[in-house]
């Protein structure tokens, strides 16, 4: 997971891990967009170069996973009984904004099946791996982020399939229980393996974490490429569609996910806290079951997604940071 943090007068966050990817998060987080795109440009020009390594997506975002983990520490879901209304509030609206958007636009722009499940499956999936960076980088409250983002993932193995079941069965058949079991292989126990090492190998996991950020980004985009790759042939018919769907997807996340937080009295902070939270999706989880559950096709809005909310998260992060905070 992308974290960072500031100085405790501007934000107290517990967790001694966002300190120190601070500086290399900031770094990656506006690096990783070009290292995204690069990866999907070799993924549509050389084809059969990433093909073969499709049976390999799963292990790679159990990495990603694994190092999300290792940011992990008790404190900050200590954090989550301190403010419980404010983390549910940001899970409830994470789960109900960007599944039905997903859905609605979907309908409204008449995609074919495959697209539609990738697009409500990318809905379905937890908080992104960078929405902590960008709630740090907005001036928002990355404590609250880092919770909501920590306990989407956790409940992600019940949660995605049952939303994917219900909102795109009308479009696919879904395999719910074969779902929740990759899920819990590729998210659930990668992370709690990261926490585990973190509690016991304190010394090694602190030296490494400043790479983590670095370690997310170029597996996220070796994702990527490999998703383009699969779906190389069709790009160009479905490109534009995807884009515009992604793009409206990725708005509605990030406008509404700062309206909840209001609706929810929740101060300035926390609202863009959850603009992140509910915008910014785990699309290699989208990809990674795209990929193993339908067709290569149906992991294009994945990638479309990947590339584009980190764009769309720096673009709106550097525009909140000069906006001053709201008295609450």
């Amino acid at each position: 997971m992308l974290e960072a943090t500031t100085n405790t007068a501007e934000v107290p966050v517990p967790n001694p891990a966002l300190a120190a990817e601070a500086k290399v998060a900031k770094i990656a987080v506006t690096v990783f967009p070009l290292l995204v795109i690069v990866a999907g440009v070799a993924g549509f020009l050389l084809p059969d170069a990433f093909k073969p390594l499709a049976p390999s997506v799963p292990f790679l975002l159990g990495i990603i996973m694994f190092c999300m983990g290792l940011t992990l520490t008790p404190p900050d879901f200590a954090s989550v009984a301190k403010r419980p209304w404010a983390v549910v509030l940001g899970i409830v609206a994470h789960y109900v904004i960007m599944p039905g958007a997903g859905w609605l636009i979907a309908v409204a722009l008449n995609l074919e099946p495959q697209l539609a499940v990738g697009l409500i499956l990318v809905g379905c999936a937890p908080s992104g791996t960078a929405s902590n960076v960008m709630a740090f980088l907005a001036k928002g409250d990355v404590a609250l982020s880092v919770a909501v983002a920590s306990v989407s993932t956790l409940v992600a193995p019940i949660v995605t399939p049952l939303l994917v079941f219900f909102l795109a069965g009308s479009f696919l058949n879904i395999d719910a229980g074969s779902m929740v079991l990759d899920i819990v292989k590729t998210v659930l126990l990668p992370v709690i393996g990261g926490l585990a090492a973190r509690l016991f190998l304190k010394k090694l996991v602190q030296k490494v974490l400043p790479a983590l950020p670095w370690a997310s980004a170029v597996v996220i985009s070796l994702i990527v490429a490999v998703v383009v790759a699969g779906s190389a042939g069709k790009i160009i018919a479905a490109g534009a569609i995807v884009f515009l769907a992604v793009l409206l997807h990725n708005g509605f996340g990030l406008g509404l996910g700062y309206a909840a937080g209001k609706l929810g009295r929740l101060d300035d902070k926390a609202r863009r806290a959850l603009a992140f939270e509910v915008g910014m999706q785990n699309s290699g989880l989208a990809a990674t079951l795209a990929t193993a559950h339908f067709t290569p096709l149906a992991a294009l809005p994945s990638a479309v997604f990947s590339v584009w909310h980190n764009v769309s998260g720096a673009v709106v992060a550097a525009w909140l940071a000069r906006k001053p905070l709201k008295e609450s």
